[in-house]
């Protein structure tokens, strides 16, 4: 039996009904790599299916990058132990990837593009209406610091959005810390699948560097200020269009004649 905590629960819950994620109705296809993140997503979901007021359909879907010695058998032994339906669906990603992807470049952000890829057309080809994926608060932040230091951009990861092929994407766990989630996977001894299952690993190319520092800058923050991802978190909802340098987005009233 997988025990979810309330914690877990009344943040993904308290998210739930704030951004209006899942609603009666939905067909979601939830991405399941295997790792912490996503299990506690499905788990999460399960609990959701079990107590909420209204009716929803869920499909955890694995994509299989076409690898040499790829199996994901205990993934799907695990949903079928918990009744939780498991697709896996097979792509030519790694074969493609020996053409397009060059030699010494950052494989992260490519390989995550061509899941998501796959994920979108499973989910087109299936009639899914939202898609699931298992990013957590921790991601967003990174994601934030990265696209500032980085791309010279203010932008992090929206709790749902509609994708330009008509589905939503939802994140569920979006406010949720990363912790919470190796907590969950330890506290309920679930084998989990990590950076072992990347097909960058098997290429010649880039390490994600920024990413791995830009988490250890804010573990350091979060070692002096315990309390800093509370505060980042209050600042993503208080915004103040007007203080930045995007004379677009202030108020015209604002603006001096």
């Amino acid at each position: 039996m997988v025990n979810v905590s309330k914690k877990i629960l009344r943040v993904v819950g308290k998210t739930n009904a704030e951004f209006q994620l899942i609603n009666e109705g939905d067909r979601v296809l939830v991405g399941f790599s295997g790792g912490k993140d996503s299990l506690t997503l499905l788990h999460c979901l399960k609990h959701m299916q079990r107590h909420a007021p209204f009716d929803f359909d869920f499909t955890a879907v694995t994509i299989k990058y076409g690898m040499p010695g790829e199996h994901y058998d205990f993934l799907h032994a695990h949903c079928e132990e918990h009744g939780i339906k498991h697709e896996v669906y097979d792509t030519n990603i790694f074969e493609v990837s020996q053409d397009t992807i060059r030699e010494n470049s950052s494989f992260c952000s490519y390989f995550s593009r061509m899941r998501r890829g796959a994920l979108y057309t499973y989910a087109q080809d299936h009639g899914f209406n939202k898609v699931a994926l298992g990013h957590h608060f921790d991601d967003a932040v990174e994601s934030f610091f990265m696209n500032m230091f980085y791309n010279g951009t203010m932008r992090s990861m929206a709790p749902i959005y509609k994708a330009q092929r008509g589905f939503h994407l939802i994140r569920p766990l979006i406010q949720l810390r990363e912790r919470q989630c190796r907590a969950f996977a330890d506290d309920n001894g679930l084998q989990t699948i990590g950076d072992e299952a990347c097909p960058g690993l098997k290429m010649k190319v880039k390490m994600p560097h920024a990413r791995a520092a830009t988490k250890e800058w804010l573990e350091g923050l979060e070692a002096q200020n315990k309390d800093i991802f509370k505060m980042i978190q209050a600042s993503f909802k208080h915004i103040h269009d007007d203080t930045f340098l995007d004379k677009t987005r202030w108020k015209r009233d604002d603006i001096c004649s």
